[in-house]
């Protein structure tokens, strides 16, 4: 059995008999670094159609959601991804940062889609870090990726981007910390996560725990993430990896089409516990609904001062785009 297990966010699936296992949550996750390196993970998702013109994967019938489930692998590894089409349209998976054949590249240019009630399975490899000459070094495929529709609407999935098809995927090198809590944001266009604020994502976290960020940008405009009163280094891990590291120290990155970067805070250090903003720095994204809260709760759980009043005043207040705008965001359609 490889290093699939159940965890308070997830059922995962094993790989070792070649049984897809339907997870329960929003994350196939790991739990550690101990596992072989080259162990298969076979896991299914299923494509569907949401309320509101909005489609989603999900680990099991009827969990489809926006963003869709948080995907995690080490290095050395593969994920085999049986895709279930339970939608009337073609669709497709198609991975950032990993090794894949052009039969699972997820894009109408190989015929690698489903068709409506399709099954299609998409094999995606990682690789370790190796040696080159001259003292140098191949990358591996540690980092913070993301997957998405490649295929409705155009042969470039902009109608299933623009529509929810869309998730994070983490490649971790064993020995990487593993958080407590792990939350992903989606830019696109003027929406996070497919909403606008006040309907945006609340994350929440208790003081002290180990929270895990993956930012990943879409759609047709550029944009800025910033955390309130956190910051990361802006290198793979968001950890400095030894006293000399020259990282840079940031609360603010540029997230723009088709990229995406992640990292570790601790929710609440040096700060305390409260209702902290997240949001595109891009004044009039932010002015426009581009914005949402990350609440750290008191370590036991409870509500911390003054945060349920910081959440009232955020839910209304109006959001609308500024005079000064000299984008062409047009609106707040997803």
């Amino acid at each position: 059995m490889d290093d699939a297990v159940l965890s308070r966010r997830s059922l995962i699936a094993t790989g070792a008999v070649g049984l897809a296992v339907p997870a329960i949550g929003a994350a196939v996750a790991l739990t550690g670094g101990a596992a072989k390196a080259g162990a298969t993970r076979k896991i299914t998702i299923w494509a569907e159609a949401l309320p509101g013109g909005l489609f989603g994967y999900g680990l099991a019938p009827g969990q489809a959601t926006v963003p869709g489930p948080l995907l995690e692998m080490y290095e050395g590894d593969t994920l085999e991804i049986t895709l279930v089409n339970t939608t009337n349209q073609r669709l497709s998976i198609h991975a950032h940062g990993v090794d894949y054949s052009t039969t699972s590249d997820g894009s109408p240019l190989h015929g690698s889609y489903n068709n409506p009630g399709e099954i299609r399975t998409y094999v995606w490899r990682s690789r370790e870090m190796s040696a080159a000459a001259g003292r140098r070094f191949m990358p591996g495929s540690a980092g913070y990726w993301h997957y998405h529709d490649h295929a409705m609407g155009t042969d470039h999935g902009t109608g299933g981007v623009a529509k929810g098809l869309y998730g994070a995927l983490i490649v971790r090198r064993r020995g990487d910390i593993l958080p407590d809590k792990q939350f992903t944001v989606v830019f696109h266009d003027m929406t996070i996560n497919n909403k606008a604020a006040p309907n945006t994502p609340m994350f929440e976290a208790n003081l002290g725990q180990r929270v895990e960020w993956v930012a990943i940008g879409h759609g047709n405009l550029f944009h800025t993430f910033h955390l309130h009163a956190h910051r990361w280094v802006d290198n793979r891990t968001g950890m400095l990896e030894s006293v000399s590291d020259p990282s840079p120290t940031v609360d603010n990155k540029d997230l723009n089409p088709g990229s995406s970067f992640g990292f570790q805070v601790i929710a609440g250090e040096g700060v305390g516990p409260g209702a902290w903003m997240y949001h595109c720095h891009v004044q009039n994204h932010s002015d426009g609904g581009m914005a949402g809260l990350f609440l750290v709760r008191n370590a036991d759980g409870s509500m911390p001062p003054g945060a349920e009043e910081a959440i009232h005043r955020f839910q209304g207040h109006a959001h609308t785009t500024t005079s000064t705008d000299t984008d062409d965001h047009g609106g707040h359609g997803a």
